[in-house]
């Protein structure tokens, strides 16, 4: 058989022939965290219209496709389902976010006049990213934390401290490894562990923040244990 008359010739043929075409069209853009450079990026949103092709030439309409997202260095197209996930920037913001209302939150379960909790408090948000982070802000925080939710210190977790620690910690659990919610649970622990063993209203608190980061109560309940067993 002479090349080019077999079966896969005459597909060969055809398909120079009759094709298919995507016509793109941008209908937004803005910055990505694009899975295939493992970089933020700039990004198109794109909705296409797909033709039928003789001879390279559009001629009848085959309906819509996408939308798509294409990264602007990559040129890789994904499903817009990739916008949920944060870019770095706001992944880094979302962090030292959950690290500074946690922190509050046990300051505000009892710590807040414990110098040795504050100074942990401190520590821990400096590290997050609030470089200039003082125990007189942090204690003014809760204080103005307390008075918004109408709390008391040493109250067990209320309805409004809960709000605010779902809020900061629900956007981002979905983004963080098991080790990564785990590290935020024990740096809540370890300030409330800093002025002595845990108050109820702190082990309130520190409930809460495990199940904004769906850490299961079982698995709360050893970490916080593990926690008191460690050496400050």
């Amino acid at each position: 058989m002479l090349p080019g008359r077999g079966r896969n010739g005459h597909a060969a043929r055809l398909s120079r022939i009759l094709g298919t075409r995507t016509a793109w069209t941008a209908a937004g853009d803005g910055e990505f965290f694009c899975p295939g450079c493992g970089g933020d990026r700039n990004y198109q949103r794109l909705t296409g219209q797909r033709r039928f092709t003789l001879l390279g030439l559009p001629v009848l309409p085959r309906g819509e496709t996408g939308p798509v997202v294409e990264c602007a260095a990559c040129r890789r197209h994904f499903g817009t389902d990739v916008l949920d996930h944060p870019t770095t920037i706001r992944f880094s913001a979302m962090l030292r976010d959950a690290v500074h209302t946690v922190a509050l939150a046990v300051l505000a379960a009892g710590g807040a006049g414990s110098r040795t909790a504050l100074e942990a408090a401190v520590l821990a948000v400096r590290a997050a990213g609030f470089d200039d982070c003082t125990e007189e802000q942090l204690a003014a925080l809760v204080e103005a934390l307390e008075a918004d939710t109408g709390r008391i210190t040493g109250e067990p977790c209320g309805a409004g401290l809960a709000i605010e620690l779902h809020e900061a910690l629900d956007p981002l659990a979905p983004h963080l490894a098991g080790v990564g919610r785990e590290s935020i649970l024990l740096q809540g622990a370890r300030i409330a562990l800093a002025d002595g063993p845990y108050t109820p209203a702190e082990r309130d608190v520190l409930a809460t923040v495990g199940a904004a980061l769906t850490i299961c109560s079982d698995d709360v309940t050893r970490l916080l244990a593990a926690a008191a067993r460690t050496p400050s």
